[in-house]
């Protein structure tokens, strides 16, 4: 398994929509396995293959705490199929935007239909931070990204900090 570097704001590259696994092989089981070392590795709970700079709709998710047993979750193809009118909020961070978080509002729950790595195709209904966290990695697919979803003032802002910061290390 291979950590593979984070794609990082201003990136252009994390605005593409991504496309489609055509055909789940040994090569997408093993980007599969590079994905969670990377997930790991960060450490987050969360990571969409266009933040490795693959645009690829696939994303790979663990929400075990650091004593639990890692349980991670595999998601190909994946799209919401329902979600609830409820809503909630929780503060998300993001592995392509580090050190910054917001309070973001979204469904409360979700139903997402997406393959396995055998290629089998699955259902789940999702609530709390896992619907939260499948929410953040699918807008990712769609070039998306979590400051999307706060104030323009505070998404400029952020924008700008890791505008310039890019530019300083060219």
């Amino acid at each position: 398994m291979t950590v593979k570097p984070l794609v990082i704001l201003p990136d252009p590259i994390l605005r593409r929509v991504s496309e489609p696994v055509a055909r789940i092989d040994e090569s997408v089981r093993r980007f599969a396995d590079d994905m969670l070392e990377t997930m790991y590795d960060a450490p987050g709970i969360g990571l969409a293959a266009i933040q490795v700079g693959e645009p690829l709709r696939m994303l790979v998710i663990d929400l075990a705490k650091e004593d639990e047993e890692k349980q991670p979750q595999i998601f190909v193809n994946p799209e919401i199929l329902a979600s609830s009118d409820e809503r909630s909020v929780y503060e998300e961070g993001c592995l392509s935007i580090p050190d910054y978080y917001a309070e973001v509002e979204r469904p409360a729950t979700v139903r997402v239909r997406f393959q396995d790595l055998t290629g089998e195709t699955r259902e789940i209904e999702a609530d709390g931070l896992l619907a939260t966290c499948l929410q953040h990695e699918m807008d990712h697919l769609n070039g998306v990204l979590f400051i999307d979803h706060i104030s323009k003032l505070k998404r400029d802002m952020v924008i700008r900090k890791f505008t310039k910061a890019a530019k300083k290390t060219l």
